[in-house]
């Protein structure tokens, strides 16, 4: 039997160990990899955002305010969702990440997003609504340890 590693106490003492580790680590791999879907969520809101924001109801810009509507909740149900204010984030900076970059104007001059009304409202509401998303997704983690605190 002392040939026998399993029967080895200090080896058998070893295996939850090393189990509980190789779990530990893909459960990291899993958030990270959700942290960076996240992003690509937000680039790729305001990827379809910049092609998409003029359309209006009238004198009002919908199709901007929609987007920014959608990143604030973007940002707080990706908060909500994996309990942490840092994925709230993600979607803001991928959204931040495409959209100025998108607004910025290429050596031959052209745009993406034009300076029109509907083009402010595009960044200049969805950058609010970003970052008001922001600001909730971390208000309320903060929200629930003051309540936690207070039990």
């Amino acid at each position: 039997m002392a040939g026998n590693p399993i029967s080895s106490p200090g080896l058998a003492s070893l295996q939850p160990v090393e189990h509980a580790t190789s779990e530990r680590r893909k459960a990291v791999i899993v958030i990270i990899g959700a942290y960076v879907l996240l992003f690509v969520l937000g680039a790729m809101e305001g990827l379809v955002g910049c092609f998409h924001y003029s359309g209006t109801l009238g004198p009002v810009p919908a199709a901007a305010l929609a987007f920014a509507a959608l990143t604030f909740a973007t940002c707080v149900l990706a908060a909500w969702g994996m309990q942490t204010p840092t994925a709230g984030l993600m979607p803001a900076v991928g959204w931040f990440a495409a959209s100025f970059v998108l607004a910025m104007a290429t050596p031959g001059g052209s745009v993406v997003i034009t300076d029109s009304a509907t083009g402010k409202w595009f960044l200049y509401g969805g950058s609010a609504c970003a970052a008001a998303g922001v600001v909730v997704a971390f208000a309320g983690k903060s929200g629930r340890r003051s309540s936690k605190a207070a039990q």
